[in-house]
């Protein structure tokens, strides 16, 4: 056993700072997942008049009661809805996660028709193929609660009618891989939307409220001159009995939840063996990891106390640990579960580059999933470096994370700053699953660091020019330049634009670490064969 010593002082006036600002951030993360539940709920009244339920209430309904649910990109669109954060609301417009239907792990999407009658919000699209994207590697069935209006025409843009065929080619590509697609059409699903619907497996339509058509009657109308009701075009009695395009006609929306739990109870597929694992929780209070990331990235954390808090027994078999020992690598577990940990006490020199090529070449030999707790500024800079093989190392590290052939798990604990993130397996490498803590910060380097730069390349230029430069007019330009970058580097910026899959509370590592190693270990253990179902129609 290699248990790791605690050195973290929780009396401290530095731990106290730490653990305020920590949950400073939490408390604001926190706010902006109430204020977008708070958006969608203030349409309770409307939704239970016409005798339906919320879009939370849905998906609450679908899933197991108690089983483990783990929300995603729950900070989608932060700001670019409109850019007052007083006034913005997240989520993109879909509430999406993995959770337990029937015993079976799946994927579950819901339109959050409680705002702006569901239609996509910015990087709603962004959102959904990211979800798309875990269903297919992890093996998961796709579940999808629809009431959406479509894309909002006021705010057309070309390239999302583009990508947004990708939804519907994931859809397909879902079907193909043998993962069941269920579908809960609870009301609008229209023009492109209704093929959202006509690309499931199975679909359940509810009687009065489903309308699911290509052209609505304004379009029908303006395009062809026929005038027909919503009813008569695209409703679920006509869909069920006439078109072949509804499976299972609901009475509302708890009946439509239930027929969709009973298709997933159907279904012959593997339940996960839920049993409790015998194994030993860390030995450290994991309230502690509050306290150990110091808000400013630049000062100096040791990471094996984040380690010490989040695997069992705090027992951890480090690699190497003299050479290159700016790069953290061992084997532990977390819930029984065995991982591999690479982590930073500084930057990425050439001798840990090497180690980490080394380490993660040998977790992908004995099958052993990654996980990667970025805190670097970025790899080494300076002559002795270059000369030392930098690049070279770098670049071999690099080489190893993408062709991994285990499950890498990505968490931005702190700084992931330059190619450091791209040898962290940044999201640019496509980990299985990617989360932020709320202090974290990802950039190309520092705003600082950026400013002076431009700064020196500007009076460079100048001076070969033979001209003044003004200092007013260089400070000026450096206080923009840190201006751009801070503005985009916290996780509320990053998060926001879906470059993660979402941000997660410190305390609640182990345990989300814990879940999603299960994933990836039966969506691995899955055999690629399509399951005994048709999508086919008569």
């Amino acid at each position: 056993m290699s248990i790791l010593e605690n050195t973290i002082s929780p009396g401290s006036a530095a731990y106290h700072a730490n653990r305020d600002g920590m949950l400073g951030l939490i408390d604001r993360m926190r706010a902006l997942e109430e204020r977008t539940r708070a958006a969608s709920a203030a349409a309770k009244d409307r939704f239970h008049k016409r005798g339906q339920l919320l879009p939370r209430e849905r998906v609450a309904l679908v899933l197991d009661p108690g089983a483990p649910f783990i929300e995603l990109s729950t900070l989608a669109g932060y700001m670019f809805d409109v850019p007052d954060p007083n006034k913005s609301v997240p989520g993109g417009g879909v509430i999406a996660g993995i959770g337990f239907v029937s015993g079976i792990r799946c994927m579950v999407s819901a339109s959050d028709s409680g705002i702006d009658a569901g239609a996509l919000q910015p990087f709603g699209l962004d959102k959904t193929l990211r979800v798309q994207e875990l269903a297919l590697e992890n093996k998961l069935p796709y579940v999808q609660l629809v009431e959406s209006a479509g894309a909002n025409l006021l705010r057309y843009r070309v390239e999302d009618f583009v990508r947004g065929g990708n939804i519907f080619r994931n859809l397909a590509r879902l079907s193909a891989a043998g993962l069941p697609v269920v579908t809960v059409t609870h009301g609008s699903s229209t023009a492109g939307g209704a093929y959202q619907t006509g690309l499931s497996d199975y679909i359940v339509m509810v009687r009065g409220r489903t309308r699911a058509f290509l052209a609505g009657p304004p379009l029908l109308k303006a395009a062809t001159g026929e005038i027909a009701t919503e009813e008569e075009l695209g409703g679920a009695e006509m869909h069920t009995q006439v078109s072949g395009l509804g499976d299972y006609l609901a009475e509302d929306d708890r009946d439509a939840l239930r027929i969709a739990r009973e298709i997933m109870a159907a279904l012959e597929w593997e339940r996960p063996d839920r049993a409790a694992a015998q194994f030993k929780p860390p030995r450290y209070d994991q309230d502690e990891l509050l306290g150990i990331m110091p808000m400013d990235h630049k000062r100096p954390v040791d990471m094996k106390q984040v380690i010490a808090r989040i695997i069992d027994d705090s027992d951890f078999t480090e690699m190497a640990p003299n050479y290159g020992p700016a790069t953290v690598c061992g084997h532990a577990r977390i819930e029984g579960q065995a991982i591999g940990i690479i982590t930073n006490n500084g930057p990425l020199d050439p001798a840990g580059a090497n180690k980490a090529t080394h380490f993660i070449q040998a977790c992908c030999q004995t099958r052993t999933p990654l996980l990667y707790l970025n805190n670097t500024t970025g790899y080494m800079v300076g002559k002795a470096y270059e000369e030392a093989g930098m690049i070279k190392h770098g670049s071999k590290m690099i080489q190893a994370v993408t062709s991994a052939t285990v499950p890498q798990i990505t968490i931005y604990c702190g700084a992931s700053f330059g190619a450091g993130n791209y040898g962290m397996c940044g999201r640019g490498f496509h980990p299985r699953f990617c989360f932020s803590w709320p202090n974290a910060k990802t950039a190309v380097m520092g705003g600082e660091q950026a400013a002076e730069t431009m700064a020196i390349v500007t009076e460079a230029a100048a001076a070969r020019r033979g001209k003044p430069i003004e200092k007013d007019k260089l400070d000026a330009m450096k206080a923009q330049i840190v201006g751009v970058f801070d503005g985009q580097m916290d996780v509320f910026s990053t998060s926001a634009r879906v470059l993660d899959d979402g941000v997660i509370d410190p305390r609640d590592t182990r345990a989300v670490l814990s879940e999603v190693l299960a994933i990836c270990r039966e969506g691995d253990a899955r055999r690629p064969q399509r399951m005994q179902f048709s999508v086919a129609r008569p």
